[in-house]
Order: C-alpha cells, then structure tokens, then sequence
C-alpha cells in the first residue's frame, strides 16, 4: 500500500514522503495511529494543505520529546525475573515488561516505544533504545536480575553467575572435605591415635 507521512518514520522517510509500505503495517500501525495517510490524490492536496500546521506540530512533539528525553536518558530500570544459574531466564523480558518497568520509574511510555530486536533472555544489563519521536530515542539501561541485592552487584559490574558458580564450587569442596573426615579410615586412625597417647602417659 502506498501511503504518505505524517511524521519521520526511522527507516521509512520523512514527513511527506510517498512510501510503500505492507498493508498490515499501514492498517494496523500507520493509519490508526495518525503517522500516515492512504496516498490518494485527495490526501496528498490535504497533506499539502495542512503541512504547516503538520510541521509545527511535529516541531512541538520534538521538543517535547527532547525535554523527557534529557532526563530519561541513560536511566537504570531493574527487572526481577526467575533465572537458572547459568543466568538463563525462566521465560523472557519483553517490550510490555520494559515499559512498565520505565513507567513505575515515574516516566510514562508505551511498549511501542521500545526499540527491542528480541525478547530478553539473560540476566545482565542490556542497552535499550526508547524511540520517543522520529528524531529523538534516548538510551536506558535495563539490569535483569534475580533479586534487588544481585541487580546492585550487577551494576557494581560483577558477573552474578560467575560468583554463584564459584560459591557452588567452594560448597562442593566442602562437602568433600566433610566426607574425607568420615571415610572408614578416619575412626581406626583416631582410635590407633589414643592407644598411642595412653602409652606415651604410662
């Protein structure tokens, strides 16, 4: 479907370009959303007519847009989520998560916002693009992690699977260290220790 921008669209073009465009995309995103307008001869002399008021607009959501983002910016959002311990999510972290995460930190957007190429599946800090305006997506930084303490240590930069996997090793050298001391051996030994310390007093 031909269809002609409202706005810049990343990747598609700017405001009042003529671009083709899947119909699902134009029925489902584009039109109903406003970004967009079926590119008949009627709509492009409506397009020409209001594209004044259309950039003025636009300008306006701009700044709007770069005033939330100069605050929003480079902002840490910590997602709690059940994971293996090789860091390994029971699930995902998706686009609906990360918005609510973002608006529970007192800035409100939408999860159409957010720029994810794929769900989330591993603990860590993942780098994530808010598309706040055509021209305008500011960075956030999204710590997933398994508890309030871990997503702190992450942040500190440790590596919580490496640690947990070193407390496991240190546990399992314990437990040997245990099972030596009761290996059938051990009692013969210390009992053949007293005989030796009786006859050293006699």
């Amino acid at each position: 479907m031909q269809v002609i921008l409202l706005e810049r669209i990343g990747r598609l073009g700017q405001m009042g370009d003529v671009v083709n465009v899947k119909d699902g995309f134009a029925r489902n995103f584009l039109l109903p959303h406003g970004k967009a307008l079926r590119a008949t001869e009627a709509n492009r002399k409506r397009f020409e007519r209001d594209r004044a008021q259309l950039e003025a607009r636009d300008l306006e959501l701009k700044s709007e847009a770069q005033a939330v983002s100069s605050k929003l910016n480079g902002q840490s959002f910590i997602i709690i989520r059940q994971a293996g311990e090789s860091g390994q999510l029971y699930g995902s972290v998706s686009t609906r998560d990360i918005a609510a995460a973002v608006t529970e930190g007192g800035f409100s957007i939408e999860r159409r916002q957010v720029m994810l190429d794929r769900p989330i599946k591993t603990l860590g800090l993942h780098d994530i693009r808010v598309s706040l305006h055509g021209e305008v997506e500011p960075h956030i930084s999204v710590n997933v992690a398994r508890s309030p303490d871990e997503a702190v240590r992450q942040a500190r930069g440790e590596d919580v699977t490496r640690a947990l996997t070193e407390a496991e090793e240190d546990a399992e050298a314990a437990k040997l260290a245990a099972a030596a001391l009761f290996e059938e051996g051990a009692p013969a030994e210390i009992a053949g220790d007293e005989e030796a310390e009786e006859e050293a007093s006699e």
